[in-house]
């Protein structure tokens, strides 16, 4: 006799805010699902087709059904948005697009009520042009002592008519722009490791560290419960800002340690930092955005006189393929350990391809990818994914949609287009706008439920299937999937926390492991496998058949098991 199973339907009760939660105890963020929203694109609560503060407080129940942590909220602080809000003017006031202090203020009160713990962005490698720093230091002139607190420097050439250095911008072109003085001349040139509008701070310069110290103290009096650090492998550039050598560079990054990326000196400043923030009750954590050559850098952010997280983009950049994953798993948990930090698993977020369409199309394409491929094909693999991302020890992020299963967006016409880099020529390939589009709450509307007055990007004919009206309390469905998957890791005891897994011996293109009384299947290959069943089935991604102790796992999908 077989049996078939597929994905279990949600939990019949949500997590109650009043029983206790992972909020409620000590060490909270080393087993945490952490939730990206990204305000502009999350929810729109006054109808002009841009999330807001306000929206993602309305919604803010939700999440707490889904059975996340933590909110991690992408920046929502005054800026021109020539870089989506990661180009800030000033770090103690909320943009008039997304409200005030006082709503964010609101969210985070109600946040907290709910057993959720709310997340800020940080940008501290560069600001605004707007910032007022920069502002007085073009108006002042060469000399002007605000000018120390960037990279202003005199060209090279006998008119001063060449960058200082030879380095690009990651957005494409030189990383450095040459202002014209207050009476009229070419004058220095300042850097930017992004778009112009985005001039890094000289961290060398003691009143740059004395400032963010202060933002921090400022987020921490209203409530938050940490930061997630923009750009955090940059910061301290090398001494003299000597030449790269070479051309091409973004091919390069990732890979080797830049002049102006990952530099020793940086951990400095977060050990500072770290002093500030334990001066707080109740957890407070820094998430760090680290892009470095190797895991083994990445720990280096997360030593326990640092940061408490860094994400794991070597996780996040490895293909669906059972013997990569193992191997990214196996050296995530070998670096982490010595560091006492948990790992971090992410699969999505706002800069790259969602892992739905990622896995759609074939290997080796990177993590920005401008075709659909097999829709079918990545949803699968995506819910497959999903799971066994949240079965490995450590805390897991999720992005906005992804636990609806949504796809990029990779027909956007050119000209709705915001992402800076689309707009750069040899910079990044300038596509993450296919990843932002306003999330899909209804069925149907004039936003499908995003907001009264369309969306900022505009959304596919057929968003509103895919919506969470559209799969609330449907058995199978992507949303259920999540909702049960994460009700399961908060209640079963080996989940979550820990720095290992005991691996089972499994047919090639899959991948099998224990931790306690819980066994994860993942079957990477394009084929049915079959394997042992392992116990009672807990939940699958898929449909698979069990008869005479074996389970028969269908392709792309994962299994979780209990032995007892």
């Amino acid at each position: 006799m077989s049996q078939q199973y597929s994905a279990a339907p949600a939990p019949t009760t949500r997590p109650d805010p009043a029983v206790a939660t992972v909020a409620q105890r000590g060490d909270w963020w080393r087993d945490a699902v952490i939730y990206q929203v990204y305000p502009r694109s999350f929810a729109d609560s006054n109808g002009d087709g841009m999330g807001d503060l306000e929206g993602v407080r309305s919604r803010l129940p939700y999440l707490q059904g889904l059975g996340v942590d933590a909110v991690w909220l992408s920046p929502f602080y005054a800026s021109p948005q020539a870089d989506a809000g990661y180009d800030v003017a000033d770090y103690r006031a909320v943009d008039p697009m997304f409200g005030n202090l006082l709503d964010a203020d609101a969210l985070i009160r109600d946040a907290h009520e709910l057993g959720l713990r709310i997340i800020v962005d940080l940008v501290p490698n560069h600001s605004s042009d707007q910032h007022e720093w920069f502002k007085r230091a073009l108006a002042e002139g060469p000399g002007s002592p605000l000018r120390e607190r960037y990279h202003f420097r005199p060209g090279k050439g006998a008119d001063g008519e060449l960058p200082p250095n030879d380095w690009e911008s990651i957005f494409g072109g030189p990383a450095w722009t040459r202002v014209t003085e207050p009476d009229g001349t070419p004058g220095e040139w300042y850097l930017h490791l992004f778009a112009p509008e985005q001039p890094d701070f000289n961290w060398e310069h003691p009143a740059v560290g004395d400032e963010f110290r202060s933002i921090l103290r400022f987020w921490l009096d209203i409530g938050v419960d940490g930061f997630r650090i923009d750009v955090a492998h940059g910061l301290v550039k090398a001494e003299g800002l000597p030449d790269l050598g070479s051309h091409d560079q973004l091919k390069l990054l990732g890979n080797d340690v830049m002049p102006f990326f990952d530099q020793d000196g940086v951990h400095e400043v977060y050990r500072q930092w770290r002093l500030v923030l334990d001066e707080y009750a109740g957890e407070r954590i820094f998430v760090a955005e680290a892009w470095t050559p190797t895991v083994e850098r990445t720990a280096n952010y997360v030593r326990p006189d640092e940061l408490h997280q860094a994400f794991n983009f070597q996780y996040l950049a490895t293909e669906w393929d059972a013997k990569e994953l193992r191997q990214v798993v196996d050296r995530t948990l070998e670096a982490m350990r010595p560091v006492g930090a948990p790992a971090t698993w992410v699969l999505s977020n706002h800069d790259v391809t969602r892992h739905a369409t990622r896995f759609a199309n074939p290997p080796g394409l990177g993590t920005q990818i401008r075709t659909a491929g097999d829709r079918a094909l990545g949803l699968r693999r995506a819910r497959a994914a999903s799971l066994l991302m949240l079965a490995l020890p450590g805390s897991a992020y999720v992005y906005q949609g992804e636990e609806l299963g949504l796809p990029d967006v990779v027909d956007l016409p050119d000209e709705v287009r915001q992402d800076p880099a689309y707009f750069r020529g040899a910079g990044q390939d300038g596509f993450r706008d296919g990843c932002r589009v306003p999330i899909p709450w209804t069925r149907e509307g004039s936003s499908y439920g995003f907001g009264a007055g369309g969306s900022w990007l505009p959304q596919p004919a057929g968003w509103g299937e895919l919506s969470i009206e559209a799969q609330q309390g449907v058995p199978g469905s992507t949303l259920e999937l999540y909702r049960s998957a994460l009700a399961l890791r908060r209640s079963l005891p080996d989940l979550g926390v820990g720095d290992s897994v005991e691996w089972l011996r499994a047919p090639e293109g899959v991948l099998a492991f224990r931790r306690g009384e819980f066994v994860c299947v993942a079957n990477t290959s394009g084929e049915a496998v079959t394997t042992p069943a392992y116990g009672r089935v807990l939940l699958a991604s898929g449909e698979l058949t069990e008869a005479e102790g074996e389970a028969k796992v269908p392709a792309d999908t994962t299994v979780w098991f209990t032995t007892v």
